[in-house]
């Protein structure tokens, strides 16, 4: 049996004579079979030179010698021939069966193809497609979907990943961002990126979200387990890797990744933005508040949007000027005062006692109907921790109780369907692991405006009336 080798190099592409110019020499040469003197053609083939040996070729292998020994040169000086590789500074050269290929680098290739796949949907008027990782119920889905329609983009959810089946079943069912088409993955990332067969079924996207889990990376977490870094939690301190494999495979246009502030200084964040910089993104990042989009609850996420060379993106002014100060109290729940929600919680005051003679800073939190904003509602709510915000009854002190899952998700801009028909406790988990709605709509409609934008220039530059930019391409 032949077993047929490839070899791969990455050359420079230089300039001579006013001409883009491609040297190639020695070994390169040599494993396509070619000596000084050897007689070869070129000739295009797509996006792509191909070198083949020709005994009655119109061009000329040249040599060097080195030490007394002769070397094969390979020279292309010609602006006609390297015109397809036209603002690329390096090529692949990949020799094999006698022939050399001269390519565009994989990361150009695909920049190339995610730009074409975008004009074509715009120029068509064709859905973006989205896809979610880590989706949870859908929240931030759904906030990106609402941004995006903000804009005047049309989207559609193609698959969604999470690995909770209640969760999973509770968006298919009650979150309007889905349609009959979108894939359920309702399976660990990390074996979804190991899926050969799953992966395939993919499809390209214009927008990959994604929300990693944060529980290595926030503070409570890492104090928890007593981590050194986020990436030593044995269960979702590695899923950068399923998700850069899961991005590589869907090639999205722009990528969404939200978590805790914390996360931007760790690892898993430093290899994002470098290897996204390989693959042909530009990373814009920010902290976004839910205090300067007028949510009541001052959530605080670090959001990163990553989009492709040749598009456009920017946090810049994302909030609001002017934005409505509303107190808690006209979202509340009509709870009667003589509920048996209302609680003593005696345990969670002797707790706090106990604390504060240890020298402790953790006690209790308690709203009342004229609070204009809550603390931070942590995904156990349900369990009533000791920091978790209570509300206090309204005639007797001693008395409070927790928010219920309507008004957790009013406080934070969320959809009540996306939480209709579960407990109390999973509704409380859906919302407490999310995001506070707004900024993220905010977002969606950032990247909705630029895709737009892209698509004006785009019809601007096929009408002669300008010539493109700063958009796609």
């Amino acid at each position: 049996m032949i077993t047929i080798r490839t070899d791969a190099w990455v050359k420079n592409i230089g300039q001579k004579r006013n001409a883009p110019h491609l040297y190639l020499d020695g070994l390169q040469a040599i494993r396509a079979g070619f000596a000084p003197g050897d007689k070869f053609d070129v000739t295009i083939d797509g996006e792509k030179l191909v070198l083949s040996a020709n005994k009655d070729g119109s061009r000329t292998v040249s040599r060097k010698t080195v030490r007394d020994r002769e070397y094969p040169v390979i020279d292309i000086n010609s602006r006609e021939l390297l015109a397809m590789f036209d603002g690329m500074d390096s090529v692949r050269v990949v020799v094999r069966d006698s022939k050399v290929f001269i390519l565009p680098l994989a990361s150009e290739s695909r920049k190339r193809e995610r730009l074409q796949r975008l004009r074509a949907k715009l120029s068509g008027g064709e859905p973006m497609n989205i896809g979610s990782l880590s989706h949870g119920g859908g929240i931030l889905s759904h906030a990106i979907h609402a941004g995006l329609a903000a804009a005047g983009i049309n989207a559609r959810q193609c698959f969604s990943n999470e690995i909770r089946e209640d969760l999973m079943d509770q968006a298919a069912i009650h979150n309007d961002a889905w349609d009959a088409g979108t894939q359920i993955m309702n399976l660990p990332m990390q074996e979804l990126a190991q899926d050969e067969w799953l992966l395939c079924q993919l499809p390209k996207l214009e927008v990959l979200e994604m929300g990693l889990p944060c529980s290595g990376a926030s503070r409570a977490g890492k104090s928890k387990r007593g981590l050194d870094m986020m990436e030593d939690h044995p269960d979702v301190g590695h899923l950068v890797f399923g998700a850069l494999v899961i991005l590589d495979r869907t090639q999205p246009a722009y990528v969404l990744l939200e978590n805790v502030p914390e996360y931007a200084q760790s690892a898993s964040a430093q290899i994002l933005r470098h290897q996204l910089r390989d693959m042909g993104y530009q990373t814009c990042e920010a902290i976004l508040s839910g205090k300067d989009f007028g949510c009541m609850e001052n959530r605080v996420r670090w959001c990163m949007v990553a989009h492709t060379n040749g598009t456009t993106f920017s946090f810049e002014n994302i909030a609001p000027k002017v934005t409505v100060v509303r107190m808690l109290g006209e979202i509340l729940d009509d709870i009667p005062s003589d509920d048996p929600s209302w609680r003593e919680v005696s345990y969670l005051k002797d707790k706090q006692n106990r604390d504060k003679a240890d020298g402790k800073g953790f006690g209790m939190q308690f709203i009342t109907p004229e609070s204009t904003s809550v603390p931070t509602i942590r995904k156990g709510y349900a369990k009533g921790g000791s920091t978790d915000p209570r509300l206090r009854h309204p005639d007797n002190p001693a008395l409070s109780r927790l928010l219920t899952p309507a008004e957790h998700a009013r406080i934070k801009g969320v959809h009540p369907k996306l939480i209709e028909g579960l407990s109390a406790t999973i509704a409380h988990q859906e919302l407490g692991q999310g995001i506070v709605y707004d900024p993220f709509v905010a977002v969606g409609r950032r990247i909705g405006e630029h895709i737009a934008a892209a698509a004006s220039n785009e019809l601007h530059e096929t009408s002669g009336l300008q010539r493109r930019s700063p958009g796609v391409g």
